[in-house]
């Protein structure tokens, strides 16, 4: 989706073009970068569910909970150690974990990533930020308000500053800035390269208002997510040209407004550093400083241990580790004694530990010094606890509809009603503790007033459905099959491990870690096969957002119930061809996707999995269309209407044949479903746009493209002490309340509770 999404997530690693468009689909949200990849094997993974299942995660604070109003509010709410501001000690520095250091500090430029969204939220303006419910709430340390006070024959809205802001130039923020901004990003000037331009190429002119307080933003056609525009500002002296706008904000911002300013970008240091601004008028900063650090995914854990990081986005793993940590009494262990224990036991007993089976050195001395180290670090982690909720992104099950057996409806909804949607949403959020509950809405989670599980325009789990709508497609069992050549699933990339389709998983039992899939953020940086931006930025468009898991594994073999024999339509079996990265991190989507295997297999559906590069799984598959069934996530948006128009609207034919489909990379849309994006887009009654994307909703569900599958789970890693950070759920972080617990005084558990 595009910047108004209010996931918080991005990548790291492979995870280039994931992070790019991450940030800008949520480009006032982000606050913590969870689902990296974390590189652990699958046979670590069985160990790290053996525990979590055991309730290694059942603390109070992992307590998951459900709804007796299902859709009334979030699920899992923020888990912040949440105080007061009278309770958080003056000064101090907070270290915090990024995926990298941002390339650009612009968050309207194509490779901003979390990062930057992060500065940008610590030190430029926003006039809306989002509440835990996932609801734009007025920010008054900009704005004493914000309202539309004319819509004929143009829509109006006047936006009223507050006195005290300013720029960190002691300019004030004015209509000017609005002015700059609005031209910029308007997509009438092909000099400014941006990413986007939703919202702002509806606006007709900007002017001043009644004084230098009031701006004045008219509308040529109406736009019912006002709210999503200016947020966050840039100064006109960034949005003032070309120039500065393309280059002048990438590695430093001059010009601030918010709590925190923009001291150094040092690159060599892998360090972002904020401190605290002096020109600020609002609730003063607590902390003196925050820096933004680089560390990889794989290493969260040790950076944590060796104090390199307060705070970091971890995996289920990593939680395991510091939760096993904090209640860990000092027990013997076999490296205390006369240093004679063999190497078979050192290694099971490593093994125990839950340490990388893979990573573990042969040789005793090294085994035990390998050891040794692991648990210095468990004895530096009792200083942390783990902080989860739900992430406010959505995994989904993509089918192409554009081509092969997926084209025909029949056949798509046949997957559907396959799928157990609850097991899945179990196998991955049950071992955390957290609602199992599945995603019942493509434009909204739980908690948002525009969320209503729309999924029973399609139905649920109906596999002798399935089989008659199969049937009905004209897939029937015992016909004639033609011999194959290549295998779809045999097609991966040259020199790649497990490239061709493997078996042998699907008799093992499926388990999930709960945690971290690696992830592909679908949007900003997405190119096609001919090395061209998918994108039109002439239209309203959203951006990508955190996405595709990567698992390994293949298809089950045939379970009982399943049609005798393979499916076959004109000689050829009813094969699909599943779509994987073959990069690290992939344990959650392994054992999602071998699920959706078994479960389609039952039905007579074969999947054949393909596993590419992970540089070439977005822009040579899923934005070329070159797969049947793909796993990847949209973040939720507080603006649907905007944002999720893009991901569905019905592809067409540019003037030069090329297909347009905008951010629908399962080709499937309606002109109906359009129509309703557009008349939710054009009203300003809340409740009768709302109602319209309702309707939108159960028609996407009904053309069956795209199958919700899950909310993400969210988890960090957060020094003891540490207050108002740690897992936000929708919630825009406030950064200025963060800091260090006041002796004597108490936070809040903050468990994620629904």
């Amino acid at each position: 989706m595009s910047h108004h999404g209010v996931g918080h997530s991005a990548p790291s690693g492979a995870r280039g073009a994931i992070e790019r468009a991450a940030t800008a689909a949520r480009a006032r949200q982000a606050t913590t970068a969870p689902q990296p990849h974390d590189g652990r094997t699958s046979r670590r993974l069985q160990r790290s569910l053996a525990f979590l299942a055991a309730g290694a995660l059942a603390a109070p604070l992992l307590a998951g909970c459900g709804s007796d109003d299902e859709g009334s509010k979030p699920l899992a709410g923020p888990d912040i150690a949440a105080v007061a501001r009278d309770a958080v000690a003056e000064g101090g520095t907070l270290k915090m974990a990024v995926d990298a250091v941002p390339e650009t500090l612009n968050t309207f430029q194509a490779d901003a990533d979390a990062g930057t969204t992060r500065v940008a939220q610590a030190v430029l303006p926003s006039m809306f930020t989002i509440d835990a419910t996932g609801k734009p709430v007025r920010n008054p340390d900009y704005l004493e308000s914000a309202k539309v006070i004319e819509t004929e024959p143009r829509q109006v809205v006047l936006y009223k500053l507050n006195q005290q802001a300013v720029w960190s130039d002691g300019r004030e923020i004015g209509a000017a800035d609005f002015a700059a901004q609005w031209r910029a990003l308007s997509g009438k000037d092909p000099a400014y390269w941006t990413a986007r331009n939703a919202g702002y190429d509806r606006i007709a002119q900007i002017e001043r208002g009644a004084n230098d307080l009031e701006v004045r933003v008219t509308f040529d056609r109406p736009y019912a997510d006002w709210q999503s525009l200016f947020s966050p500002l840039y100064p006109k002296d960034v949005m003032g040209t070309p120039d500065t706008f393309n280059d002048g904000a990438r590695r430093k911002l001059s010009v601030t407004a918010g709590p925190f300013k923009v001291d150094k970008v040092d690159t060599a240091k892998k360090d972002v550093v904020l401190t605290r601004s002096p020109r600020w008028w609002g609730r003063p900063a607590k902390l003196d400083e925050i820096d933004l650090h680089a560390v990889p995914r794989e290493k969260r854990a040790s950076a944590l241990a060796a104090g390199t990081v307060d705070v970091a986005d971890i995996d289920a793993s990593e939680a395991e580790r510091i939760i096993i940590a904090g209640r860990d009494k000092g027990t013997g262990t076999p490296l205390q004694g006369a240093g004679k224990t063999s190497a078979k036991k050192l290694r099971s007993w490593a093994l125990t530990l839950g340490m990388d089976e893979e990573k573990l050195p042969k040789g005793p001395k090294k085994l035990r010094r390998s050891i040794a180290k692991w648990l210095e670090q468990q004895q530096e982690l009792r200083a942390f606890d783990v902080r989860k909720s739900l992430e406010p992104a959505y995994t989904q099950l993509a089918l192409n509809g554009s081509e092969g057996p997926l084209a025909d409806e029949r056949v798509r909804r046949a997957v559907a009603r396959a799928l157990d949607r609850k097991a899945l949403a179990k196998l991955v959020l049950a071992p955390l503790g957290l609602p199992a509950v599945p995603v019942g809405s493509h434009l909204g989670l739980s908690g948002q007033a525009v969320y209503a599980d729309g999924s029973g325009a399609l139905g649920g789990l109906d596999t002798h459905e399935a089989q008659a709508l199969l049937a009905d497609a004209g897939w029937v069992a015992g016909g004639p099959i033609k011999a194959a050549g290549k295998a779809a699933g045999a097609e991966g990339e040259k020199g790649e491990k497990g490239d061709k389709g493997e078996k042998g998983d699907g008799d093992k039992e499926d388990k999930s870690d709960g945690g971290r899939d690696g992830q592909y953020i679908v949007g900003e940086d997405d190119k096609g096969p001919d090395g061209k931006d998918t994108r039109d930025h002439q239209k309203d468009h959203a951006h990508g957002a955190p996405g595709a898991y990567a698992p390994k594994g293949t298809a089950a073999p045939r379970g009982a119930g399943a049609p005798a024999g393979p499916l076959a339509k004109d000689g050829q079996a009813l094969s699909l061809r599943f779509v994987l990265p073959s990069g690290p991190g992939s344990e959650t989507l392994r054992a999602v996707a071998d699920q959706i295997s078994k479960m389609l297999d039952k039905v007579g559906i074969l999947t054949e999995i393909k596993k590419v590069s992970d540089d070439s799984y977005f822009k040579d598959h899923i934005a070329a269309g070159q797969y049947d069934l793909a796993l990847y996530s949209w973040p939720a948006s507080a603006y649907p209407a905007t944002d999720a128009r893009p991901i569905y609207a019905k592809p067409v034919v540019a003037a030069d044949g090329s297909l347009n489909v905008e951010q629908n990379y399962t080709r499937v849309g309606t002109d109906q479903v359009d129509q309703l994006f557009d008349q939710a887009l054009g009203t300003l009654d809340e409740d009768e746009a709302d109602g319209l994307l309702r309707k939108a909703d159960s028609r996407i569900w009904a053309s069956a493209g795209s199958l919700p599958l899950y909310q993400r789970p969210q988890i960090v890693g957060a020094r003891k002490g540490l207050v108002n950070v740690g897992a936000f759920g929708f919630r825009t972080p406030v950064y200025q309340d963060m800091g260090f617990l006041k002796k004597g005084a108490k936070a809040s558990a903050s468990p994620a509770k629904g």
